[in-house]
């Protein structure tokens, strides 16, 4: 049984060595993804004074090894990610959330066609979320929390290449503030 797993392994090894040069994301490209976010909201039941700004996003990632499974190649960058809502009540007093997630990512990229990245990975990052009431209305106004710790999320995303450089990019969990992230990819 380990004679025909080291052979499997030295196969695969020796295939992916092979792997060709036009891959989309390889060894050394760097991408800035920048997005917008929809999903995932918290406060969606709230009619008049809400207001929110959309989830944004931008992540850099740097291929740091391919020739793996083929087209397969492994990258790592950062992520930052932010969100604030509020509400105002017509009576003078409401509330404001701001949420920030800054972290590394991996990502395990592999390319099924041409012009075509897709992507899984992992974010471990730091999440910060402050609540703050507003108002002079008794007993508003005066709560202010902050709080803050390790974040976790994995995502999925593809970036599709318009250009050799220019990408349209879609995420689905990305960062965790929201569902979904459409944007754009720009490769170095």
């Amino acid at each position: 049984m380990k004679k025909v797993v080291i052979t499997l392994f030295a196969a695969i090894l020796a295939f992916n060595l092979s792997a060709q040069e036009n891959e989309i994301f390889s060894k050394g490209d760097k991408v800035l993804n920048v997005g917008i976010g929809f999903g995932g909201g918290y406060y969606s039941g709230y009619s008049s004074g809400y207001s929110k700004t959309p989830f944004l996003s931008a992540s850099f990632d740097v291929g740091l090894f391919d020739g793996f499974l083929d087209k397969a190649t492994v990258g790592i960058g950062g992520y930052v990610g932010f969100s604030s809502a509020k509400w105002e009540s017509g009576y003078n007093y409401g509330w404001k959330e701001t949420n920030l997630v800054i972290g590394p990512r991996g990502t395990f990229n592999y390319q099924f066609i041409d012009k075509l990245d897709t992507y899984a990975g992992i974010l471990l990052g730091y999440h910060n979320v402050s609540w703050k009431e507003t108002g002079n209305w008794a007993g508003y106004g005066t709560y202010d929390s902050n709080s803050s710790g390790v974040y976790f999320s994995g995502f999925v995303g593809a970036r599709y290449y318009l250009t050799e450089n220019i990408a349209g990019m879609l995420e689905l969990g990305s960062g965790g503030l929201s569902l979904a992230t459409i944007g754009v990819a720009v490769k170095f």
